[in-house]
């Protein structure tokens, strides 16, 4: 495993993994809340969500960042939660 990966919290995950922690520890309505995008705001789902941040890179990027600051306790930065 490269240094990179070994520092990297998101090593292992699947998008999958992440949204639905996600939305289980936060909910739809707080998600959209958070980050404002229509795929968590409109008939919100799993699927359709996964097919838009599969697409638009700016929104998968503050998904990632949410569930950093949510559930890693440290990060490569030295910032502990």
């Amino acid at each position: 495993m490269s240094n990179e990966q070994a520092n990297n919290p998101l090593h292992g995950l699947t998008l999958e993994k992440v949204l639905t922690k996600l939305e289980e520890h936060y909910g739809w309505n707080e998600l959209a809340h958070k980050i404002d995008i229509n795929c968590f705001k409109s008939d919100p789902s799993i699927k359709s969500s996964l097919n838009f941040l599969r697409k638009t890179q700016w929104a998968r990027d503050k998904v990632e960042s949410l569930y950093i600051s949510t559930f890693v306790k440290e990060s490569p930065w030295g910032k502990s939660k």
